[in-house]
């Protein structure tokens, strides 16, 4: 199947609808109790959080793929999972199509939480070289591995005073307070979003409908293998960047790739009318 002819399809199927609607009302239900709460209790509850936080629930596998940072990413999101997800509904049919969205979305999540407990366990390790030895260079070391200048801190004034009175007891202690605060918040991080599942979508429709052209800016027609080859790159590249302040889940959309292409290897093995 290397081309995709619209006839009779829906524009819009039912589980992308649903998926839009559902998605919509829980970003409305965010920034509605936050404003009345004013704090972070709704993603604390339902977004996703390393195993090792005390903020971590199961439930939260599935609750984060319906949960967006922004109106920017739920719109992107959003966008994507129609634009790509549309096709591969008509095809498949709503059932087969949900199945796959939540394997997919499901995955990431468990590649993420791989991720997660590797710079977790570094981060333990590198924290407790500082408070062993409290010095100006580990400080740096750490600011430059996982950017201190993150969220609510700003360690400039701790690395001023390391350098100038690096034996100061006072300095020392603030320095290890100011560590230990960061390695709470970091192993506290929330990650919410469909963006693993919308990959894992990406993939397919590039899979399955590789020479489809797809207007980029609505202009320059592309054929979808490239689009989804470049994303994908770009999505490693930046993933082994690793780059400090990068709050971007670039293994989670890369795991929504790797188990859209293990459950559509399923499927062609078991089923070729569908699957090519």
């Amino acid at each position: 199947m290397n081309e995709f002819r619209p006839g009779r399809f829906e524009i819009l199927p039912m589980v992308i609808k649903n998926l839009l609607i559902i998605n919509g009302l829980v970003y409305l239900a965010q920034i509605t109790f936050k404003s009345m709460t004013g704090d972070d209790t709704i993603d604390n509850l339902f977004a996703l959080h390393y195993w090792g936080s005390d903020l971590f629930r199961p439930h939260q596998i599935i609750t984060h793929l319906f949960m967006h940072g922004s109106p920017g990413h739920l719109f992107s999101n959003m966008f994507s999972l129609w634009m790509f997800g549309a096709t591969l509904e008509n095809v498949w049919g709503p059932k087969r199509f949900l199945i796959f969205y939540m394997v997919c979305g499901v995955g990431a999540a468990m590649c993420h939480m791989g991720v997660l407990t590797w710079d977790n366990v570094h981060l333990t390790q590198d924290v407790q070289t500082f408070l062993n030895d409290p010095s100006y260079s580990n400080f740096v070391m750490l600011d430059h591995k996982y950017d201190l200048n993150s969220g609510p801190f700003n360690p400039e004034s701790l690395k001023y005073a390391l350098a100038q009175a690096p034996n100061d007891p006072g300095v020392i202690q603030d320095a290890r307070v100011f560590v230990q605060q960061f390695a709470a918040v970091f192993r506290n991080t929330a990650t919410l979003g469909a963006s693993g599942a919308v990959f894992g979508i990406l993939f397919a429709f590039g899979y399955l409908f590789p020479n489809s052209l797809i207007y980029l800016y609505f202009l320059f027609p592309i054929k979808a293998k490239y689009v989804v080859g470049i994303w994908i790159a770009l999505e490693l590249f930046a993933g082994i960047r690793n780059s400090a302040g990068d709050n971007v889940a670039h293994y989670a959309h890369l795991g929504g790739v790797l188990f859209s292409f293990i459950l559509l290897k399923f499927w062609n093995k078991n089923n070729r009318r569908h699957f090519y």
